[in-house]
């Protein structure tokens, strides 16, 4: 499956908010469209909307309009996920002419990091695979992080069974995660959020598997919300923790996690599913989309380089001089 397609000129994006009932895919005509469609999750998966921002300042570009107005607005769009605001830095200092040909070359960049990062990750991966929201060709250019993994330990012969936790309330992993598995004939299991103790508990899970939307210069990590709770049972049942993290999700600029802001989403998330309420309309609601997993609950960061630990080696500029 993929979530994001350009033909040079135009940019269409899969709209993941009608999965796993319908496929249609938006037309994106401008930069202001681009945004609203990160915000309102059309899009969703750091890689992804890195990707989306970096086509929508080339949309914005070929209209003719301001590029750093454009940016800013992009980067407001989402503020948790930290690649997107490295992919608008990265297209700062890029010619007018060259953007849209940059943007292309994130995009298949993306795809070809999900592959090594997926060839690094595959050996940790053995019997069933406990993950959460969604990490597969849909968050990313393709292939997936984590999901990838899990692609990548099969392709390797490994026999892996993945457990989907449903992800509330926006229920990526029943909606996304599960469609995935069950278009490229991947063996899962769908289970609500409040089950993966008892699996854990069963013994069923031999590793727990997650993205990240940004990692801290210390390793605390920020991943939809139920992130951290996984990771705590995990280490309660000895079950080792893996982190998916391409090395763009990496802020070395934030210290540690109280420094990685928090996106909060509507409360109308929460109270519906769909177009139906579960909850009286007057509920107060708290809805953060991500939380924050300190460091010492996670047993490895998977990068397209290699199984990382903190202290993260250098920046990838320099990895070439240190090896």
């Amino acid at each position: 499956m993929e979530a994001i397609r350009w033909d040079g000129r135009q940019l269409y994006l899969l709209d993941q908010r009608l999965l796993p009932d319908q496929q249609e895919w938006l037309t994106i005509p401008h930069w202001h469209a681009a945004a609203k469609a990160i915000s309102n999750m059309v899009v969703r998966g750091a890689p992804a909307i890195a990707i989306t921002a970096a086509y929508g300042l080339a949309l914005a570009v070929q209209a003719g309009d301001n590029r750093t107005e454009a940016a800013q607005g992009l980067a407001r769009s989402r503020p948790t996920a930290v690649n997107l605001q490295w992919v608008l830095d990265r297209l700062q200092s890029v010619p007018d002419a060259s953007v849209a040909r940059e943007a292309e070359r994130i995009h298949a960049e993306d795809r070809a990091i999900c592959e090594q990062l997926g060839r690094h990750g595959a050996p940790l991966l053995d019997g069933g695979v406990l993950t959460i929201c969604n990490t597969g060709s849909l968050a990313t250019g393709g292939h997936g992080t984590a999901l990838g993994m899990v692609r990548s330990a099969i392709e390797q012969g490994r026999s892996v069974h993945v457990y989907a936790l449903e992800t509330r309330p926006y229920l990526q992993g029943a909606r996304l995660t599960a469609t995935e598995c069950a278009v490229d004939h991947i063996p899962y299991t769908l289970l609500t959020d409040g089950m993966a103790g008892a699996l854990l508990a069963s013994g069923r899970v031999g590793s727990v598997v997650v993205g990240c939307d940004r990692v801290a210069k210390n390793g605390d990590t920020a991943n939809k919300i139920g992130t951290y709770s996984l990771a705590v049972l995990a280490a309660h049942h000895a079950v080792p923790f893996y982190v998916a993290m391409p090395t763009s999700t990496l802020d070395r600029t934030c210290i540690d996690g109280t420094d990685i802001p928090i996106e909060e989403r509507p409360a109308s998330e929460v109270r519906t599913i769909g177009d139906t309420w579960i909850a009286p309309r007057e509920a107060n609601v708290w809805n953060p989309a991500f939380d924050v997993t300190p460091a010492e609950l996670i047993d490895g960061w998977v990068t397209e380089h290699g199984v990382w630990k903190p202290p993260f080696p250098p920046p990838v500029d320099d990895l070439s001089r240190t090896r």
